[in-house]
């Protein structure tokens, strides 16, 4: 990459295609949710609704590794960690590999994550 400004296309390249489909695929469950806008760094593709960014996502050679900010610690296989981010948010290390695992109860904690992202924490 010759520029210093990350892009959602850097994120993508020289990504096996199955990647770029899940994250594609996750996209559309955020757009389900409302508007947003991405923020695009090195690490992540961050998602920010109104008040404060909500999720984030980045497709690796194995599928997409991301985080959602919810207001309760979830337990679930596509989950890797949960941490306390202040005392009414738990941020969530995702990994998903298949496109089965981004189901209706993963889409549930996507809208939750939305809910935070719209200032329902506060």
């Amino acid at each position: 990459m010759e520029s210093s400004v990350w892009t959602i296309d850097d994120h993508l390249d020289n990504k096996p295609a199955s990647s770029v489909d899940l994250y594609r695929r996750f996209v559309a469950l955020v757009e389900e949710c409302g508007p947003f806008t991405c923020s695009v760094s090195k690490t992540t593709i961050t998602f920010k609704a109104a008040r404060r960014g909500f999720a984030g996502a980045k497709p690796d050679l194995r599928g997409i590794r991301g985080y959602l900010d919810l207001q309760r610690p979830v337990d679930d296989p596509r989950i890797t960690s949960v941490s306390p981010y202040t005392k009414r948010l738990f941020v969530h290390a995702f990994r998903i590999t298949d496109p089965a695992e981004l189901d209706e109860t993963f889409a549930e904690l996507v809208r939750e994550a939305y809910a935070v992202g719209v200032g329902a924490h506060l």
